[in-house]
């Protein structure tokens, strides 16, 4: 990858972030400090419990750190208010959980549509967009399905369609394919690997599966509260 100030998309710098219980003080993250380049797909592995999701729910401003910055395209994530947090996260920022979170009352199209929506873009458009992306992901015939009529690889494959759809230039992903078969898992991850390739999109991955992360551009182990090379 290219080390160059203008390739850096994400740019992390002592973050730390620790819980306080009846039991004590938890330090779950401790001057963390990496960059992530465009385009790059980084994947973050380590045991349960080491605070990779904590770490992903940071990047996404869902949560704030106790020290330390992240920058988006040179923008410090936590000067933001939280308007401008949301915007961020529809225009910048996709996600990608275990679960598929869609909305069941949705089809999968309309599931797609919802950000571009959110958006404000017009209908025809978001459904243009929308088709196209669930075509490219191998669910042409399964546009006007809701999700308790997908299999557990269609439905993920929605949701990926929905982090996408936006164009955003960095996708979140926890253990995508943690509820999944190993043959579906292989599949929704290459289709998955494989669109943000072609749209240039920056991928930071929290994952169990070695297999998968054996597939990425670079992998970081959280161990201790902090990154190192796996």
């Amino acid at each position: 990858m290219p080390d160059s100030v203008q390739d850096v998309l994400l740019k992390v710098t002592g973050l730390s972030k620790s819980y306080y219980g009846s039991s004590g003080t938890l330090n779950i993250l401790h001057h963390v400090d990496f960059v992530v380049h465009r385009g790059e797909f980084l994947a973050v592995v380590g045991e349960s419990g080491t605070g990779k999701s904590t770490l992903l729910q940071i990047l996404g401003t869902l949560d704030d750190p106790d020290e330390g910055d992240a920058y988006l395209a040179g923008q410090s994530l936590f000067t933001l208010s939280q308007g401008e947090r949301a915007r961020l996260r529809n225009q910048s920022i996709g996600f990608v959980y275990q679960a598929h979170h869609l909305i069941p009352e949705l089809n999968a199209l309309e599931n797609v549509m919802l950000p571009l929506l959110v958006r404000g873009e017009k209908k025809h458009e978001a459904e243009k967009t929308s088709i196209d992306l669930l075509q490219r992901l191998g669910l042409k015939d399964r546009l006007s399905h809701v999700p308790s009529k997908l299999s557990g690889g269609e439905a993920q494959r929605v949701a990926v369609a929905r982090a996408l759809v936006g164009k955003p230039s960095l996708l979140l992903v926890d253990e995508p394919t943690g509820n999944l078969d190993e043959m579906t898992a292989q599949s929704v991850f290459q289709a998955m690997q494989s669109l943000c390739q072609q749209e240039g999109t920056a991928v930071v991955m929290v994952t169990h599966s070695m297999a998968l992360a054996g597939l990425v551009d670079r992998v970081l182990c959280l161990k201790k509260g902090k990154l190192i090379p796996a």
